[in-house]
Parts: structure tokens; sequence; C-alpha cells
């Protein structure tokens, strides 16, 4: 089975990563428009529950996860200058550049192909050579565009 995912970030790549999990014999290749070392955003929160979950996915990406990352079991709610904080929260973040990293790592373990600096304008040229077609491609998908009529998104943007 040949899989094809547009976009290379946190979610297509850990989707590859369960995916040849799933079947070692599956063809898998994500596209990112981007390159191995760029990143966008500042780090990623997980919360207690959600790496349990990463763990019970995939233990060796999760281990070194978890090696670099920064706990904390509180959140301040701050409302006009009146600190609160709540304790009994398990959350974690991580870098982002360093969860990439990461999974780069974890899929070329696995076998996964990245074409990076790929940027993908036509998705029917994809399509047309593979059984399943993933868009992991953000807020400004081009799968979301070509597929508008189908996924009806309503998007609203805040200032």
């Amino acid at each position: 089975m040949k899989t094809k995912i547009i976009g290379g970030g946190p979610a297509g790549m850990y989707f590859a990563i369960l995916m040849k999990k799933a079947d070692a014999a599956r063809d898998i290749i994500v596209y990112e428009r981007n390159g191995p070392d760029d990143t966008f955003g500042w780090g990623v929160v997980f919360s207690g529950k959600t790496l349990a979950n990463l763990c019970a996915a995939d233990e060796v990406s999760h281990a070194e996860i978890t090696r670099d990352f920064e706990a904390w079991d509180n959140v301040d709610v701050v409302h006009r200058d009146q600190k609160i904080s709540i304790h009994g929260n398990s959350f974690s973040g991580i870098a982002r550049i360093r969860l990439l990293k990461i999974l780069q790592r974890r899929c070329e373990d696995l076998g996964i192909e990245i074409k990076f600096r790929t940027e993908i304008t036509n998705v029917d040229s994809l399509r047309s050579d593979c059984d399943l077609l993933v868009g992991a491609d953000g807020v400004n998908s081009i799968v979301r565009q070509t597929f508008a009529k189908d996924f009806q998104p309503d998007l609203s943007t805040r200032p």
C-alpha cells in the first residue's frame, strides 16, 4: 500500500510513524514544503494524558520526547491582576524544533521518506499515484482548499 502525506509537521510525521508501525511493508512518503531545520512557533505542550497516549502508540519516540521536555503540574490563570494557581494538572513542553528532529529521526529509522523543500501545488498529481493521501499541511492547507466542497471548512480568525 502506498501512502503519501502532505505536511511534515508533528501531525504528519507522527501519522507516518503509526502507519509504518501498523504495516512495515507500507510505502510512505511525507512531503514538506520547508527544510528540515525550519520551524514556526516556539514549543509544543502535552498534557499527562497525551503523553500516556504517545507512550502507548510509540514508546521509542515517547522516550526521546520525555527525555528533553520540561514538566509542571500547575496552571496559573491571571485576570485583571489577580492570579489563581491551579495545581494537580500534569503538563510538559518541548521546543518545536526538538520535537521535529525526534520525529524526523524516527521516520528515518522506520524507512519513511521525507521530501523536504517540496511544495505541493496540485493535490491531484499525487492522488493518482497512491492508495491513501493524507492532508496534514496546516491552516493554509492545499488539501482543504482542493476539497473545500467536500469538507466544507468553516474557519474563523481572531485578531
